[in-house]
């Protein structure tokens, strides 16, 4: 694996214990945050995949874009277009004012990222 993606692959693991430990707080949970870093973790995976594939790839947070990216090497990863659809609103739905997330949005987020990183985390190993 390039040491590029690498960088990413060790971006996405702090997003990865970030989303946990906002999600998993006795005190002050931070379910926007849990939502938004649950995205954040699957985004970098990606790229660092996109990366190691030599795939060029758009400054985007659509996970569905990044996903299509990645299909013609890898196809049975059409089986993450469901959570990449659910982790895309979450790049900006809650991080202004307006919408909050609730503990289940944030359970829903963290149960999809974990999918899609154990076969994106997998690959790259």
């Amino acid at each position: 694996m390039p040491s590029i993606s690498q960088e990413w692959v060790f971006k996405a693991e702090g997003d990865f214990a970030t989303a946990i430990r906002e999600y998993r707080a006795r005190k002050s949970p931070n379910y926007d945050a849990a939502c938004f870093h649950a995205q954040q973790c699957v985004e970098k995976y990606f790229k660092a995949v996109l990366i190691t594939d030599q795939i060029s790839f758009p400054r985007i947070h659509d996970l569905e874009v990044l996903l299509e990216k990645c299909l013609p090497k890898h196809p049975l990863w059409e089986s993450m277009r469901a959570d990449a659809q659910l982790l895309t609103q979450y790049a900006v739905q809650f991080r202004y004012p307006g919408e909050n997330a609730e503990k289940e949005e944030a359970k829903d987020a963290i149960t999809a990222m974990k999918r899609c990183k154990k076969d994106l985390e997998l690959y790259l190993k």
